[in-house]
């Protein structure tokens, strides 16, 4: 398993591409809801199921260097969130921001889910 690195300057693992596209045509209600009526059509170019070093994000801007989580089920037990804490810190090691919501968040509340990702945006963009 060879890590390379993308245009972006990020190391991925390209064994992780088919999973990645298959994620990508199996987005969960959530995922599609956040992509297809918001990101989708943000002012920053957004990668869906982006591989970054070991992992797949749900979705990376790479303007704003900002991974965006969708957090099922399997994050609420104590395996998935010591996984998600050792993969955040390796991610923000990379100088990249987490921001993490849970389906609950997106289905029920989401004008507060993009107006959090709203305020992600410095007040000078890049």
């Amino acid at each position: 398993m060879t890590l390379k690195t993308s245009n972006l300057h990020l190391p991925y693992n390209p064994d992780l591409t088919t999973r990645a596209k298959e994620l990508r045509q199996n987005m969960t209600p959530a995922e599609r809801k956040l992509w297809h009526k918001y990101l989708k059509n943000f002012q920053f170019r957004v990668l869906r199921q982006r591989p970054i070093d070991h992992f797949i994000v749900d979705f990376y801007c790479p303007n704003l260097k900002l991974v965006i989580e969708v957090d099922g089920e399997s994050h609420y037990t104590d395996d998935g969130k010591e996984y998600d804490q050792e993969r955040t810190q390796q991610l923000e090691g990379y100088g990249i921001k987490v921001i993490r919501f849970t389906n609950r968040q997106i289905l029920d509340d989401f004008e507060r889910v993009c107006e959090e990702i709203e305020r992600m945006i410095p007040p000078s963009p890049p």
